[in-house]
């Protein structure tokens, strides 16, 4: 059985961009591996150091990773401020970070373009943060998209500096979790890239959404002027709301439109239309559990507790091994 570590931040609701790439994936995995997946707010403050609500978040996105149907009877799902050991691994771990390694990640030097008032340790110490969130677990795999592979290299360069520090076969060096055909990619309703909240609200659509919301953003949706020519090729943003349609869609739905666009027949309207009611129809059981866990504050304190509980009994253990490895030991 292999042990998979993966966080989200709490910087919002889930879109289904959210769903369809990560979390629809996460429900197949707790089936069979043995899953820590923890809601990431240490991390969530390396951009937004004074969050306006960030227990708030924390909810949220608790809440949501439950009505999506990941469960904590067979998951570890825990909240990363929950597990003090992380910090404490994370501390030592940047003993033996070197600055001008930290200092050559990508997403660094982007971050920092970004936010020049704003590049503080956290930022930089990124990488470590992560590997600690993983080696605490002594995790085999993680799910990683493109933007964090090199994150996952360091983890594997942090585990075997330590391995090689002390001499011994301490730290797994984890892959990447391939998802293979599993993994749909939801692009966003901007016309270009994938759906994600820091692109603006406007281009994903989120899981607790209402439908009057939702068929005001698809309504808007970026498109072109039409085909000129049958069997022309799709400009991206056309060829983005047929993604989203073949993902909440029947296939009798998109095989219409793609006959109608095809043979220059195509109405962009009629098209947002039929796509703005299918994801209502998708997202509205989501929806409503939402709504009905969001009110359960009872369970989702119990969730939390279970989920600190379980991931504790973990790293703890692991935090032991490393503290007497090191020599930290008590007179």
């Amino acid at each position: 059985m292999e042990t998979v570590v993966s966080g989200i931040r709490p910087t919002g609701n889930l879109h289904i961009g959210n769903y369809f790439g990560a979390i629809r994936n996460f429900i197949k995995m707790q089936e069979k591996n043995n899953c820590f997946f923890f809601i990431a707010d240490y991390h969530s403050l390396t951009t937004h150091p004074t969050p306006q609500d960030l227990h708030g978040n924390v909810k949220q996105v608790l809440v949501e990773y439950l009505a999506t149907g990941i469960d904590p009877e067979k998951t570890t799902l825990y909240i990363q401020s929950d597990l003090p050991e992380t910090a404490e691994l994370y501390l030592l771990l940047n003993m033996n970070a070197y600055l001008g390694e930290l200092e050559r990640v990508t997403t660094f030097k982007e971050k920092a373009r970004k936010q020049p008032n704003n590049v503080n340790a956290g930022l930089l110490t990124y990488p470590s943060l992560m590997a600690a969130d993983i080696l605490i677990h002594k995790a085999n795999k993680v799910p990683v998209g493109k933007d964090q592979e090199q994150h996952l290299e360091m983890t594997r360069t942090f585990a075997r500096r330590f391995n090689r520090m002390y001499e011994l076969d301490f730290f797994p060096e984890p892959t990447a979790f391939n998802f293979g055909d599993n993994l749909i990619k939801i692009p966003g309703l901007d016309g270009s890239g994938k759906m994600g909240k820091s692109e603006g609200e406007g281009n994903a659509i989120f899981l607790a959404e209402d439908p009057k919301s939702i068929r005001k953003k698809v309504m808007r949706a970026v498109t072109d002027a039409g085909p000129t020519e049958p069997n022309s090729p799709k400009a991206e943003p056309v060829e983005n709301l047929f993604s989203l349609l073949k993902a909440v869609s029947s296939q009798d739905t998109v095989n219409f439109f793609e006959e109608q666009y095809s043979t220059c027949k195509i109405r962009y309207g009629d098209l947002k239309k039929q796509l703005a009611e299918d994801v209502i129809n998708f997202t509205a059981p989501l929806r409503e559990k939402i709504l009905e866990i969001a009110a359960n504050e009872a369970y989702l304190g119990k969730v939390a507790k279970m989920g600190a509980e379980k991931a504790h009994e973990s790293g703890a253990k692991t935090m032991r091994e490393i503290r007497d490895i090191i020599g930290f030991r008590k007179f």
